[in-house]
């Protein structure tokens, strides 16, 4: 398997990606995004050398801001980026002679399946899409739960993003630990802040403004406009399966489920007994749903 350290530009930006070669000709080429904070050597590079090996071509990238990637302020989660980046990484991989040839499919992984549903709602290339322990926030949802402190994270990441506009420098907090962090999750500190996920390309920060954007982001409304065959994988012990079960319910797409046994959600991320089996049925899904070369 040849793993292939790719560049593309997003509105003058550059991003820097590791696109993963099957040993034959691809069946199709995959565009991958991950978690919250994530960069490319981490859950989306578990995937996409899964499913390289398993005969598609898989591209694993870094978005705008964080990893390797270029753009200011640094770790700043937006989905409405990250979605363009998505939608720019497809139009690089049709700029491929390879990979312009054959179907263009979609994998996200926990905040990254709900990132991926924007993009393949919004773009026709995408024609196959699975997400893996998909977290699909619900706007109105996310609201109830919060409160008031709901419209507050918004008006503080607000004026944050007019300060760092206003020449100030961007403000941080950690994207795991203790205190205002952007996971308050002991699993997620567990992959995040220890050597098991640690990556040299991996910064711990969340830029404070992305709450402007993340809070508000619902992919409830994507499902409602995606058109592409999807497949949903999660776990009764992943994060928010409530969610997974109203997406799910809401494609009129052509769609299959698996839930699969997890501890939680973080082990998608790295147990080779969940990326195996996830893998597989993401390949059997896309062998079935794509069309074949040149259709």
């Amino acid at each position: 398997m040849k793993n292939e350290r790719v560049t593309f530009e997003v509105d003058g930006t550059t991003v820097v990606g590791n696109l993963h070669w099957p040993e034959t000709a691809p069946l199709a080429a995959v565009v991958l995004t991950g978690p919250l904070t994530s960069v490319k050597e981490q859950a989306s590079g578990a995937y996409a050398r899964a499913l390289a090996t398993r005969g598609f071509a898989a591209l694993a990238f870094d978005h705008r801001t964080f990893g390797e990637s270029a753009g200011e302020p640094r770790q700043y989660e937006s989905p409405p980026r990250k979605i363009a980046d998505i939608r720019a990484a497809a139009d690089f991989l049709g700029r491929r002679a390879v990979t312009a040839a054959v179907p263009l499919a979609a994998v996200g992984i926990c905040a990254g399946g709900g990132y991926m549903a924007g993009a393949v709602a919004e773009d026709p290339r995408l024609r196959a899409f699975a997400a893996v322990a998909g977290v699909f926030p619900d706007a109105q949802a996310m609201r109830g739960m919060m409160g008031a402190k709901f419209d507050a994270a918004i008006a503080a990441a607000r004026a944050a993003r007019l300060r760092f506009e206003g020449g100030q420098p961007p403000e941080h907090i950690p994207a795991v630990g203790d205190g205002d962090v952007a996971m308050p999750l002991a699993e997620a500190f567990e992959y995040y802040g220890t050597a098991r996920g640690a990556v040299p390309n991996y910064t711990n920060r969340f830029a404070v403004q992305s709450r402007e954007f993340t809070l508000p982001f619902d992919a409830m409304l994507a499902a409602d406009r995606i058109r592409v065959p999807t497949l949903v994988v999660h776990s009764e012990k992943a994060l928010v399966p409530a969610w997974a079960r109203q997406f799910y319910a809401r494609l009129t797409a052509p769609k299959q489920e698996l839930w699969l046994e997890s501890q939680g959600q973080i082990d998608f991320y790295d147990d080779p007994r969940l990326i195996d089996a996830a893998a597989d049925a993401i390949a059997a899904h896309f062998r079935s749903a794509l069309p074949r070369s040149g259709t």
